[in-house]
């Protein structure tokens, strides 16, 4: 995969037309988490260092269902972008119209001007070619930086570029660099770690990596399902009975293409689903009816340690147990610490495997922490993203 990206196009004196993804938290009219917008400043600050280049930021936030809603405004995305910039940005009256226009064109060099939710027209998520033609008015070229939306075929993050000359940013073509390699040629031996709650999200995740996986790890919830096709009892354990047959499946495939698949052969339990719930320890791989697997135990924590330990290449998603309950977080826990302490390259892609490496303190030793939960899992999925396959030469 071969990007045209942002060092490519020559920006001098050109209205630059963005597509960011600034689809933060925000509490009470303040942001509370600013990684997204941090992300985006190294492509951002390139650009404004071009000479006589200004700058028009495109972003949704939220889901305003495609009407004027003042609660998902980019207003408070506005003055947290500003502070994180250093300089000032204006916040548009809207994201087209004749106001816009005359808002873009009085832009000076070096000026910033953040239009409004570009999710406040229907036209945003229907990739509508007429929409699509009016944000590309706007620029004299077009930047994508959001790999977080790059999944989705909306008009700001793949019609546009139908209609003008058209680059990935520094974050975009950061997140190829690591992911791509994974699917075509990783250094080996290459181990996956896939964990989350169900079968069903992830099959397609598991399928794709098996062509180019030694090892497989599979945690969390739909980790249940498969020990059930082995003839393991799981108790009251997360379980997916349409999927048994695929799991069956899945492991025949990955045992006739040499895959090891690792397993939970020890659990971390309790009676009920809460925070509150006492911790039972189970030696075996099995579950009694009355209990529930919330984390994977200290004699599967050792098998996946083994395989990572001599691994080049690592990929990261889905957690290995209920980690937000504090007393079954050990098992994400260590992985994120196995996955840290790895000399080969190391990535990891979605929310909440992303959460754990914040939550302890891992994501610094990481040689990739990816910015896009869907995306992500798109991209392993060996999808086509259309907000990528747009920038492709």
């Amino acid at each position: 995969m071969k990007l045209k990206t942002i060092a490519d196009i020559d920006l001098t004196s050109k209205r630059v037309l963005i597509r960011v993804d600034f689809n933060v938290p925000v509490k009470d009219g303040v942001v509370t988490d600013d990684t997204r917008i941090e992300g985006a400043l190294p492509t951002i600050n390139y650009i404004l260092k071009q000479k006589g280049s200004s700058l028009v930021v495109m972003s949704h936030y939220g889901r305003p269902k495609g009407k004027k809603d003042p609660a998902f405004s980019m207003a408070p995305v506005a003055k947290r972008f500003e502070k994180l910039l250093g300089r000032p940005v204006k916040l548009a009256s809207d994201v087209i119209g004749p106001e816009v226009e005359r808002e873009v064109h009085s832009l000076k060099a070096g000026e910033v001007l953040l239009l409004e939710n570009v999710r406040f027209y229907k036209e945003e998520e229907a990739n509508d070619p007429e929409f699509s033609k009016a944000l590309a008015s706007l620029g004299d070229v077009y930047i994508n930086d959001a790999f977080g939306t790059a999944h989705r075929a909306h008009a700001s993050t793949e019609g546009v570029s139908h209609y003008l000359p058209s680059a990935a940013g520094f974050l975009i073509e950061k997140e190829v660099k690591f992911f791509a390699p994974l699917l075509e040629n990783p250094e080996k031996p290459f181990v996956a770690i896939i964990g989350g709650s169900k079968v069903s999200s992830k099959i397609s995740v598991l399928e794709s990596l098996a062509k180019t996986c030694d090892a497989i790890v599979i945690g969390g919830g739909m980790a249940y399902t498969f020990l059930k096709c082995q003839g393991h009892q799981i108790g009251k354990s997360l379980f997916e009975a349409d999927y048994v047959d695929v799991a069956k499946s899945f492991l025949e495939a990955a045992n006739a293409k040499q895959v090891r698949v690792i397993l939970p052969v020890d659990h971390v339990c309790a009676a009920e689903f809460n925070e509150q719930a006492v911790p039972v320890a189970i030696d075996g791989a099995d579950i009694s009816d009355e209990l529930i697997g919330m984390d994977v135990g200290p004699k599967t924590l050792d098998i996946i340690e083994t395989e990572l330990k001599k691994a080049r290449s690592i990929v990261w998603n889905g957690p290995l147990g209920v980690f937000e309950f504090a007393a079954f977080s050990e098992g994400t826990k260590q992985v994120a610490r196995m996955v840290s302490e790895c000399s080969g390259t190391t990535v990891v892609g979605g929310g909440d495997s992303v959460a754990a490496v914040n939550q302890f303190g891992y994501a610094d030793k990481i040689d990739h922490v990816s910015t896009g939960g869907g995306a992500s899992l798109e991209f392993l999925e060996g999808k086509e993203l259309p907000g990528i396959k747009a920038l492709e030469i």
